[in-house]
């Protein structure tokens, strides 16, 4: 599938937003502020950011794959991943409450992206429950 068509999905739109209010809610909350190395601080609150913005960008490159393979199985382990993904950015914020971020109009603004990622979610989902082998070139 070309970059063209996959960014007219509402999905892959929706999962872009997602990962753009994670890196910035990442960076506004962390105390390291290079967000490449958060994964080596001992912080619980960078550890937590460094797995948001892990879990946001694994969302569209599975979207993005499922989309290419096209095949019925391919999709549905995609959507069982993303699954896992969103509700780990759901206690991410939870995580990050909880050590203490005070900014919580921030964290509640990223459950909201999460519910309408989640609409699109599911309408996407819904697309390819019928089993059939669709090659979506």
């Amino acid at each position: 599938m070309s970059y063209d068509k996959l960014k007219s999905l509402p999905v892959y739109r929706k999962s872009l937003e997602l990962c753009y209010i994670s890196r910035e809610i990442a960076s506004y909350v962390t105390f390291n502020k290079d967000l490449l190395k958060l994964y080596q601080s001992n912080s619980l609150r960078d550890i937590i950011a460094d797995s948001l913005l892990t879990d946001a960008i694994l969302i569209p490159k599975k979207i993005a794959l499922a989309e290419q393979l096209g095949t019925h199985t391919e999709r549905q382990k995609s959507a069982a991943y993303i699954n896992i993904m969103i509700r780990n950015i759901m206690s991410y914020c939870n995580g990050l409450e909880k050590d203490g971020v005070k900014e919580k109009e921030y964290l509640n603004l990223l459950r909201k992206e999460v519910k309408l990622f989640r609409k699109s979610f599911k309408s996407w989902r819904s697309s390819f429950k019928d089993g059939n082998n669709l090659n979506r070139n």
